[in-house]
């Protein structure tokens, strides 16, 4: 990252700025679609500095999967939780917030379960199973909040409808991926009290 003559260098900055630069190269290209030396090319970066910062490649694509699961779980919370106290609208309002996310024309699935299926070892499959544990909390919540009778195994019917309709919103051009998604999710809680 250049730096203007004379000008000090934010350490935590350099690392944002490498972080977001990654973060967008990785999620269009793949784990495997982008080597180091392309990559710090890319963000600005020597591989010095890389390196200093986040160790290695897997360093750097663990700390990149791990903030966008932390962006993705604030997301969606938030999502919730603006939809008021009942819990059928906060579900309603976690597919309504994916549907959005499905029709952006950048949209290439879940970085962070593609990154598991491409790398099925290592950071990605640690930090996959922790976002994966962090949506299933939330929905478990959800369930349990409206009632549920078994709200743990609600939780992991809603997660699978989560991932379900991301998958195929990705790979197979379902439109209506969220919507079909959240009804199934909302009969789902009705039945379930």
């Amino acid at each position: 990252m250049p730096v203007p003559k004379g000008a000090s260098l934010d350490p935590a900055q350099t690392r944002a700025t490498i972080l977001r630069a990654a973060t967008t190269l990785l999620y269009e290209r793949g784990l495997d679609g982008v080597g180091v030396a392309e990559l710090c090319a890319r963000v600005g970066a020597s591989k010095e500095t890389l390196y200093r910062h986040f160790g290695s490649k897997d360093g750097l694509v663990e700390a990149v999967l791990e903030a966008r699961s932390d962006h993705v779980v604030r997301w969606l919370r938030e999502a919730a939780a603006g939809a008021g106290g009942d819990p059928a609208d906060q579900l309603a309002a976690v597919f309504d917030a994916l549907g959005s996310w499905y029709a952006e024309p950048a949209f290439r699935g879940c970085a962070i379960v593609n990154a598991s299926t491409q790398w099925h070892e290592g950071p990605p499959r640690a930090v996959a199973a922790r976002h994966l544990d962090r949506h299933l909390d939330l929905l478990t919540d959800i369930a349990r909040r409206a009632g549920a009778r078994a709200p743990e195994a609600l939780g992991r019917q809603l997660l699978m409808l989560v991932e379900g309709a991301t998958v195929l919103a990705d790979h197979h051009g379902e439109g209506e991926a969220a919507r079909l998604a959240k009804q199934a999710a909302l009969a789902l809680l009705r039945e379930a009290r």
